[in-house]
């Protein structure tokens, strides 16, 4: 696989972590097109995987609005019921080591990416990291940080070359007892995807989507040269169509103690959230793309992009 990615790197201070979408003007009639028909512009918002999905678009009328609508959020809720880790019906938590197991489409194309995004930037990106993740989700809670034995006990059960994929009949096989997926840092760009195209299926066209920090984009509004989009750390905001964007950094989910701040966004090289301040903005083709991208690059710095470059 070959992606294309423009990549924007911020130093944290007071920036806003979310790139947010200008609402921009009223919808306009289209003279020209479709008789005269007005192009209304709907908003629509619901919570799936721990966060709010925004769908905003333009349509003819509220009744194909609302059936695209609820196409999408079918779709979303159908992803998280295969990706998520915190549902142990899920179908990522049925997997188990030493068992070479068929799956669904939709979890081989997530994992197979994310296992590329793992190789191509040396094991920045990495879905095994889950036993680590947990160490930091539970100090935010607790406010204390986890000990070196726990992070050790914990990177033990850390290696994305555990996992082995068959392309031919999609098939996982986690080669080690203890190993298991979290797909935190790729599922909601996917998801984002898949409600973008569910919508164009139902005749919306002109589109964005957004989960937190990340968006995926289809057509502009009507005569918009595209949807207006500020990037955190930017000083104005741009006009973005057909594409995907994601921003990954500490602003909203991070503990701070004896003076240091450290990510949600753990190092899986090292079990620790990072402390390196920096905020990553990626965009590209895919969220699928984008989102595992920008977690991979606060972990590398800047100097990922090199190795990203070298890997392709």
């Amino acid at each position: 696989m070959v992606f294309t990615a423009f990549i924007i790197f911020t130093q944290m201070c007071s920036v806003g972590f979310r790139p947010q979408v200008w609402e921009g003007a009223e919808p306009l009639q289209d003279q020209q097109l479709n008789n005269q028909v007005k192009e209304l512009k709907f908003t629509y918002t619901e919570i799936h995987m721990g966060g709010e999905f925004r769908l905003t678009f333009y349509s003819p009328s509220q009744s194909q609005a609302d059936a695209a609508a609820k196409a999408a959020y079918a779709e979303i809720e159908r992803l998280e019921q295969i990706m998520s880790d915190y549902r142990p019906s899920s179908e990522v938590r049925q997997l188990k080591p030493n068992t070479k197991t068929k799956i669904s489409d939709s979890l081989f194309e997530v994992i197979s990416t994310a296992q590329l995004i793992s190789e191509q930037t040396s094991g920045a990106f990495d879905i095994t990291a889950g036993p680590a993740v947990k160490l930091w989700r539970n100090a935010r809670s607790t406010g204390r940080l986890p000990g070196p034995i726990e992070v050790r006990q914990a990177l033990k059960f850390v290696d994305y070359r555990q996992i082995h994929l068959d392309p031919v009949d999609k098939t996982i096989t986690i080669n080690k007892p203890g190993f298991a997926i979290d797909l935190g840092g790729i599922a909601k760009g996917y998801a984002c995807d898949i409600a973008l195209k569910t919508l164009g299926q139902n005749q919306i066209k002109q589109a964005i989507v957004q989960a937190g920090g990340d968006i995926t984009i289809a057509d502009p509004p009507p005569d918009q040269f595209g949807w207006q989009v500020q990037i955190p750390g930017e000083p104005k905001p741009r006009f973005f169509q057909n594409c995907a964007i994601s921003t990954s950094g500490d602003t909203e989910q991070f503990i701070e103690v004896n003076g240091t701040r450290y990510s949600h966004i753990v190092d899986p090289t090292t079990g620790v959230g990072l402390t390196n301040r920096v905020m990553s903005t990626v965009i590209a083709d895919r969220g699928l793309i984008s989102d595992p991208l920008a977690t991979a690059l606060c972990v590398q710095g800047k100097g990922g992009i090199t190795d990203i470059r070298q890997t392709r």
